[in-house]
């Protein structure tokens, strides 16, 4: 059990830095680009405020990937040892390929943009943009294969491969990397949008904080509802693939016609059912068969074969309700973007609120996915007590301590210095207000045009 809890504990914090990053490099091409085709400064100005958050980000990200890797070995001895043979490589691919790229590029990205000519710099940003997203694609294959795997054959209780394109391509892979990608995209837009917020809260009216926002309040907007269809279809293959985690977060203990959908409910395992239920009927067999006589495979069919159910349950929802919140505020702000032209500060103030929303929905939706595998650390192949180490637990308990110690301090201190950066650059701002910027103090609506601005 502490196994499982270290491995969850680290993988939930560097998740945290791969979610921002994978959007925001390309955000930072957009900024960029924007720079090249206008030549307004103001862009430019975005772009080096986001670079610095990038490069925080990155280092981050990179040294907890890192530790994280090293619990293969230390906590997961028979995972490796089952289905090295595939772990093994795609891992390697992910160096080879993404690191190579992000190692040999990152540098002219974030020191290179007044030693390199514009052309070599937004080449660079786009090779490390590139690799970010190939280093997810790889991660997410092997992660979709432990959850549908496909193109391989046991030998001895050990996987060995049959095709690499089916192991890459497994079932679930094209869904959940996309999945991940929107993901991603409104974790950083609505990180975008917060900082920006709280900037233009404390007094920053400049042109590029207001860019800045306009566009990840539009970018929210328009990928939210690309994200509920992909999440359908994602869903739809889950439900295809691995029923058992589709009942558990549907609640359904037994195998039924007309399923409702449980907007709430307490699950009770021990008596398996649901000691209390808010339900729309019909929903959860339209939703997940597109017919409301739909059959949806209850809990009791997998009776020691499915997850546990409430953590299942729950972070479902939370998921949900996390998105339909972001939903909401980024159709109500670009409202306000486009049609009056301002942001009131009760709107503002949201924002900063929802600043870390993406990554809440994130860690939500991961729980959901990975919780909702057991008690297979593989589907159908390698349970996950037969993969856990046999270190004493006092061991694995004394370094789980220092874990949550390092990365609790590390989280507070990266969100700190976001907000620090976001007032450097304010206090920056009005310190050259009269050289550069028209205003320094917040109107009861922020207006969205410029007037004044150079």
């Amino acid at each position: 059990m502490l196994s499982r809890i270290q491995f969850a504990a680290n993988i939930s914090f560097h998740i945290l830095f791969p979610t921002i990053n994978i959007a925001l490099c390309w955000v930072l091409l957009f900024f960029k680009v924007r720079f090249n085709q206008t030549q307004d400064e103001s862009w430019l100005r975005v772009y080096r405020f986001w670079v610095r958050i990038f490069a925080l980000t990155f280092g981050i990200g990179v040294v907890s990937g890192i530790t994280m890797s090293f619990q293969f070995g230390t906590n997961w001895p028979g995972y490796m040892a089952t289905v090295g043979n595939i772990a093994g490589p795609l891992l390697g691919y992910e160096v080879m390929t993404a690191f190579f790229l992000e190692a040999s590029f990152l540098s002219i990205m974030l020191f290179g943009m007044d030693r390199v000519s514009n052309r070599v710099h937004t080449i660079a940003t786009v090779l490390v943009s590139f690799g970010t997203t190939l280093s997810a694609f790889w991660i997410l294959s092997l992660n979709s294969w432990m959850h549908t795997p496909a193109g391989f054959e046991m030998i001895d209780g050990v996987a060995h491969v049959t095709s690499w394109l089916e192991v890459i391509f497994n079932p679930s892979m094209p869904y959940r990397f996309m999945h991940m990608l929107l993901a991603s995209g409104l974790t950083t837009a609505f990180l975008i949008s917060g900082i920006s917020a709280y900037r233009l809260l404390k007094g920053d009216n400049k042109k590029s904080v207001k860019q800045a926002l306009n566009f990840s309040v539009i970018l929210a907007a328009v990928l939210i509802p690309i994200q509920i269809f992909v999440g359908d279809l994602h869903g739809l293959n889950t439900f295809k693939n691995q029923p058992a985690k589709v009942a558990a977060m549907e609640g359904a203990w037994d195998t039924e016609t007309h399923v409702p959908l449980l907007l709430f409910a307490l699950p009770n395992e021990q008596k398996r059912e649901n000691s209390f239920e808010v339900k729309v009927p019909n929903m959860a067999s339209i939703i997940l068969t597109h017919d409301s006589a739909g059959e949806v495979k209850g809990l009791n069919d997998f009776v020691d074969k499915h997850p546990p159910v409430a953590p299942v349950f729950f972070s479902f929802r939370i998921m949900i309700g996390i998105g339909v919140l972001m939903l909401i505020f980024s159709w109500l702000a670009t409202y306000q973007y486009v049609i009056k032209k301002r942001y009131p500060p009760w709107l503002l103030k949201t924002g900063i609120a929802m600043t870390f929303s993406g990554w809440l929905a994130t860690l939500a939706g991961w729980y959901v996915t990975e919780i909702g595998r057991q008690p297979f650390l593989v589907t159908g192949i390698l349970r996950t007590k037969d993969a856990v180490t046999t270190t004493p637990p006092e061991n694995i308990a004394m370094s789980l301590t220092l874990y949550l110690v390092i990365y609790g301090f590390l989280l507070i201190a990266y969100i700190r210095t976001l907000f620090v950066m976001a007032n450097r650059a304010v206090v920056l701002e009005k310190s050259n207000a009269s050289l550069t910027e028209t205003g320094s103090s917040v109107e009861p609506n922020i207006p969205l045009a410029d007037e004044g601005e150079k």
